[in-house]
């Protein structure tokens, strides 16, 4: 919105990066809080997508399903054209949403969170660090020889939305400090995820493409530097990023979550620029009203809502009105099209399976704990209030849920037959993981109300 040329200039809002970083409005609701609620409800929804998917692909009808997410979608502009299945626009299109809601929210816990603090941050970096190193040997340990071995980053992943959801069945017993121990492990475990993507699934890059997408993020700096606030502007020229990836070979994914870091964690109003705006408005509505001049009331009216709504960062905006369509839509979708996998004897038979399942059931707790103590005993990092070391191991078993980024990273590992194997492997381990996590805790968490009696 252009501000009117009546307001005077001690009165106009400077750029986000001069302003102090507090907003005067805060949310409703405290953004973690939040997040943990449609992650709780967003894992029931998932679960329930992921046993529908696996009983069509198990019935009479798993052909019609299978092909379903094969049918062919695109178009042709000239000489260009984008024709993919529609599985790949799940994975390759709305992923990339959902990678950009990731990358919203690593910045917020670099900005304000968990990762803020380095000692606060020490212990879930530890943790995930465990978590993904020590799965990805034990399944390197156990796979064979061969194209199976390059499934070694399927088991690192951590489901934050199925982990939240099961805890909330645990209901008030939790501690919450367990909780935001466990959310920021997953944001930690994301971005190794997106590191292990770019690194090790990543091949035939086109660097002239690329370097056009990279391209992208600077004019994106360069709108926000100079003040660009319309969405639609930056909509395309994401849209622009998004397929320069896909073209160059780099996993558009990747793009999803570089665009999320470039997102402003400021307001472009804050509490002393938001009165200065209202004064003006003010003066100038008491003025037209001694010259009974009405012209600009409406107009006084758009600066006050446009003021007050741009008092919440985009990256706040953004994330409040994305969430809830990922947990909700992108990831019940994202579940439909890759949990379909025929459950067969030979699949769980395979070393692959088997390798993901031990990554995920043994390697997560083992992992997470061991890496924690450590950190512990060298004075980097010291547990939560209300977690001791049995409560940590239940809820590392839990973190072997790996659901989502699992299946997603073994679509991009393997193909065909060990596909199958390692969706297989990956479910298995993760229904396992959460079965040992859910009875660990809840077993302790009785004990623990035993003795407050």
């Amino acid at each position: 919105m252009k501000i009117p040329e009546w307001l005077p200039d001690a009165h106009r809002p400077r750029g986000p990066e001069q302003e102090p970083r507090k907003p005067l409005i805060e949310p409703w609701l405290n953004p973690v809080v939040r997040f943990l609620h449609i992650e709780a409800a967003g894992g029931l929804v998932l679960l329930a997508c992921t046993l529908f998917a696996l009983t069509l692909a198990n019935s009479p009808w798993s052909e019609g399903f299978v092909e379903l997410w094969q049918t062919r979608l695109g178009f042709r502009i000239g000489t260009f054209e984008l024709d993919k299945p529609l599985l790949l626009w799940i994975n390759d299109g709305l992923m990339a949403l959902f990678f950009f809601v990731v990358g919203l929210e690593i910045k917020r816990e670099i900005v304000s969170g968990e990762l803020r603090d380095p000692r606060k941050a020490a212990l879930p970096a530890a943790a995930a660090l465990g978590g993904m190193v020590v799965p990805a040997v034990i399944y390197l340990l156990i796979a064979e020889e061969g194209p199976r071995q390059r499934g070694w980053g399927i088991p690192m992943a951590t489901d934050i939305a199925f982990v939240v959801g099961f805890l909330a069945l645990l209901g008030s017993r939790v501690p919450f400090g367990l909780k935001i121990l466990l959310l920021t492990l997953a944001i930690v475990d994301d971005i190794g995820a997106v590191i292990v993507i770019a690194v090790a699934y990543t091949d035939g890059i086109a660097l002239s493409i690329l370097a056009m997408g990279i391209a992208g993020f600077g004019v994106i700096y360069l709108c926000r530097w100079i003040g660009v606030r319309s969405i639609p502007v930056y909509v395309i020229l994401g849209a622009g990023i998004w397929l320069a990836f896909l073209k160059s070979g780099v996993h558009p994914t990747i793009a999803g979550v570089v665009l999320g870091l470039l997102t402003p964690s400021r307001p472009w109003f804050t509490g002393g620029s938001l009165v200065k705006v209202a004064e003006g408005v003010a003066q100038r509505l008491r003025q037209d009203r001694e010259a009974e001049d009405i012209d600009h009331h409406e107009e006084a009216v758009e600066i006050l809502t446009f003021t007050a709504r741009e008092t919440i960062s985009p990256l706040d905006r953004l994330e409040t009105r994305l969430h809830p369509w990922v947990a909700f839509g992108i990831m019940p979708l994202f579940a439909l099209a890759n949990a379909g996998v025929r459950v067969e004897l030979s699949a769980l038979a395979d070393p692959l399976a088997m390798a993901v399942a031990a990554g995920l059931i043994l390697g997560k707790p083992l992992g997470i704990v061991a890496f924690s103590w450590v950190a512990v005993t060298l004075g980097l990092a010291r547990l939560p209030e209300g977690v001791n070391w049995k409560i940590l191991f239940g809820a590392g078993c839990l973190a072997g849920i790996g659901f989502t980024m699992s299946l997603f990273i073994a679509g991009l590992a393997v193909t065909g037959d060990l596909l199958a194997a390692a969706k297989v492997g990956t479910l298995l381990g993760s229904a396992l993981s959460a079965g040992l996590g859910l009875g660990i805790l809840l077993y302790l968490f009785r004990q623990e109300d035993r003795r407050t009696v």
